[in-house]
């Protein structure tokens, strides 16, 4: 029998923190009524009753109309605990369906696949994670895919690069790792203009790496953007347990992303699925409100220091870009939402760059070695506070001019507070910045 409870009111009356844990309420994906928990699919294939309703699964596999009541074949095709987190990440993000991969990259890969062919162009924004930085420029150019950088802070700037070719406008915002942000509704102004005489299959599409923000603090597809990608790894997840990723728009798109899943292979596992389905997602409100209230006192602490050159955190009072941050940077409900990512950069002798960057070395290998509350590791979003040097780690791939002309420094440090107490990380902090 299918779950039977009727909530009074329709799920969408709820508030997010309370759908990110009750979820879908009744899903057809599977019936676990007697399930508090939903439990762990484990199986690669599945048992057929007969041949046709074998050929009924293969022609329904990919067609949205189906998700309600799929018929199960093969793990990589579609299975139940990965297609209920699906469905709870399409709700958190507020689109229509969302298809997951088995990391972050293959999430960008999968969005990027379905949407451009040889001879397209991509446009992006000047700072990219170093990994999605290399998919541009190492990889798709072998499929005659090209991509133009330019400063989409300057949304303008899109009209004097975009050629008649290009199809696809791909940023992050906040920017890894600089902390920028660039403001959706502009691109979307600026690409509808673009867009206009085009026909369907030649229009411009918006994707939009929402990693930093999470559905908590920021929905980009209220704000007229295409396509939502996630690195399931970081605070979706939260533990820093298990890969995945996720492409998130409408069902338009859902058909062409579970095909080019199904052939590429990027599938996630059921069991990297499982906990973030029951740990990750329906905890992601309440770390991050803990998070960020952690990221603005360090940020203000910071601040304060003589030996910290700038603090970029979008929830602090001298944000340059305070009016977006606060316009959409925003919980469901209204609130304003900063995120709890964070990026410094430390003073040199008498103005120096590469005195600066002696000093962040000195500072992120001291914590690396003596603190307690902050740990030196690439990713972010985890429970634990990481630290790292973007310039020489995450964003390496990243040719050196580049980096600089785009104003990431040799000396920035990337910060993603976590839960410890905040007194004890800033503790920690003040500890490594006598060293320097």
């Amino acid at each position: 029998m299918p779950n039977e409870r009727t909530p009074k009111k329709p799920r969408e009356q709820y508030r997010l923190r309370t759908r990110l844990i009750h979820g879908s309420f009744a899903t057809g994906r599977w019936d676990y009524d007697h399930h508090v928990v939903p439990p762990q699919s484990s199986s690669a294939t599945y048992r057929l009753s007969s041949v046709h309703r074998g050929a009924q699964g293969f022609v329904e596999f990919a067609t949205p109309e189906s998700r309600r009541a799929p018929i199960y074949i093969y793990d990589r095709l579609d299975e139940p605990s990965r297609g209920m987190l699906e469905e709870n990440l399409a709700a958190a993000e507020g689109g229509e369906v969302a298809v997951t991969f088995a990391t972050g990259m293959a999430a960008v890969s999968g969005a990027l696949g379905v949407l451009t062919a040889t001879g397209d162009q991509i446009v992006a924004h000047q700072i990219l994670y170093g990994c999605t930085h290399s998919l541009l420029t190492s990889w798709l150019p072998r499929y005659k895919i090209c991509t133009n950088f330019c400063d989409l802070t300057k949304p303008e700037s899109l009209t004097k690069v975009a050629t008649k070719n290009c199809r696809v406008v791909y940023l992050e915002t906040p920017v890894n790792p600089t902390m920028e942000l660039i403001d959706l509704r502009a691109i979307r102004h600026v690409v509808d203009r673009l867009n206009e005489g085009r026909p369907e299959a030649e229009k411009i599409r918006i994707v939009v790496d929402n990693t930093f923000a999470t559905p908590y603090c920021q929905r980009p597809l209220q704000h007229g953007v295409d396509i939502v990608v996630h690195s399931l790894t970081k605070d979706i997840g939260g533990f820093g347990t298990e890969m995945g990723g996720a492409v998130i728009g409408s069902g338009t798109y859902f058909n062409h992303l579970m095909l080019y899943r199904k052939d590429f292979g990027g599938v996630l596992s059921p069991k990297n699925a499982w906990p973030i389905l029951v740990y990750g997602l329906p905890t992601l409100a309440a770390r991050m409100v803990n998070q960020q209230k952690s990221a603005m006192q360090v940020a203000e602490f910071l601040l304060r220091q003589p030996k910290v050159r700038r603090v970029v955190y979008p929830g602090l009072p001298n944000f340059a870009q305070r009016e977006l941050a606060h316009r959409q940077m925003t919980t469901p409900d209204g609130s304003f939402a900063p995120g709890h990512m964070l990026y410094f950069e430390l003073k040199g002798k008498n103005g120096d760059v590469k005195s600066a960057a002696e000093a962040a070395e000195r500072f992120v290998d001291y914590i690396a070695e003596k603190s307690y509350t902050v740990t030196l590791a690439v990713s972010l979003g985890q429970i634990k506070t990481l630290i790292e040097n973007p310039f020489s780690m995450t964003h390496a791939s990243v040719p050196e001019d580049e980096k600089i002309r785009s104003g990431l420094q040799p000396g920035g440090i990337r910060l993603s507070l976590g839960l410890e107490d905040w007194h004890d990380i800033i503790a920690d902090l003040e500890d490594a910045l006598e060293v320097v």
